[in-house]
């Protein structure tokens, strides 16, 4: 869609965004933040103030929307242009997946219950690294006594 193809009222109704997504459009190439801000405004015949209060609401915009990418340089530009590398898993393989992953994790919780109380590491009858084996308690009492 051209940018001179559409009235002016509709381009007054449009967001900074939306506008800012035909111009790159429209255009072709990248483009860095305030010299696309300024032909936003151009197209919508905003004063030069507006750059100035507003360039950083514009920037807030396209970072947040995804239809947009920064590039080195400071540059934006489509994101639609820049393709990424992304792997695609099967939705079928992603449930059998998590339904696993559920039932271990629900083995495991029960574990941990089971155990609280109890460490399995450690054995009563196991005297051999019991450092305490000799110690005797002595009450004041029979301290006095001696």
């Amino acid at each position: 869609m051209n940018l001179k193809d559409i009235k002016k009222e509709e381009l007054e109704s449009m967001s900074y965004d939306e506008i800012a997504y035909l111009v790159l459009q429209q255009y072709g190439k990248k483009m860095k933040l305030l010299d696309l801000f300024k032909r936003v405004c151009k197209v919508l015949d905003l004063p030069e103030s507006t750059v100035e209060e507003r360039i950083t609401d514009f920037f807030e915009l396209l970072s947040i929307n995804k239809k947009f990418v920064l590039m080195p340089n400071g540059y934006w530009d489509l994101a639609t242009k820049h393709i990424q590398n992304m792997v695609v898993e099967d939705e079928e393989e992603i449930v059998d997946e998590d339904q696993n992953n559920d039932d271990v994790e629900d083995e495991e919780e029960e574990n941990e219950e089971e155990d609280i109380f109890y460490d399995n590491e450690l054995d009563d009858n196991d005297d051999e690294d019991d450092d305490l084996k000799d110690l005797v308690i002595i009450d004041e009492d029979e301290q006095a006594q001696e």
